[in-house]
């Protein structure tokens, strides 16, 4: 169980689209919205979760045409993030908007979220912990994996609450946004090719 919660530190140590947005709802809406917006993170990645652990995923993948174009719609949609993001000008509020996003808004971008299936394919297929009582595995693998993941969500908002604190020079501003957003574009990059 060590080496499952060490694996799971290590997947979620690169920011990707989850993390880099809580950021910025943190960020530009402050704490209370950044957490409401984790919280529908952390239902759409039970989901995610869910379908992983009872095959779906495997049937998607599975099935070209429909993995294709589940892959395009999620890489555009988070191209369109990443791009938000970079061109967010010299505010660090990475996503500019009237109104914070909320629940519903986290919980939508999980199941789009090509980096969430990847990693929670190689944890729940990994690591075995009980070989003969797989439902046991995935409840406990899904327990270990919440008790680090949503701390790791709530610190990202917090990071960007701070950020926002720290009153940077607009090229300083501009820097975090551009290197936030080629990251968050690597890291689905990667996801995607190994989902591909």
């Amino acid at each position: 169980m060590i080496t499952f919660a060490l694996a799971i530190v290590l997947m979620l140590a690169t920011p990707g689209p989850g993390v880099l947005s809580a950021a910025g709802v943190g960020a530009g809406f402050g704490a209370a919205a950044g957490l409401r917006y984790v919280a529908g993170l952390c239902i759409g990645q039970a989901l995610v979760y869910a379908a992983v652990a009872a095959g779906l995923s495997a049937f998607v993948l599975d099935t070209p045409w429909l993995r294709i174009t589940l892959m395009a719609v999620s890489f555009l949609y988070l191209l369109y993030l990443a791009s938000r993001i970079a061109f967010a000008g010299a505010q660090v509020a990475f996503i500019r908007s009237e109104t914070p996003p909320g629940l519903m808004a986290g919980l939508l971008l999980q199941p789009i979220n090509p980096k969430a299936y990847a990693v929670l394919t190689a944890l729940i297929t990994g690591f075995p912990i009980y070989e003969d009582a797989y439902w046991s595995e995935v409840a406990i693998k899904f327990v270990i994996l919440n008790l680090i993941w949503v701390p790791i969500h709530v610190i990202w908002v917090l990071f960007g609450v701070s950020l926002k604190r720290l009153n940077l020079s607009p090229n300083a501003q501009r820097a975090i946004n551009i290197s936030m957003a080629l990251s968050m574009l690597l890291v689905v990059g990667l996801a995607a090719w190994t989902l591909l």
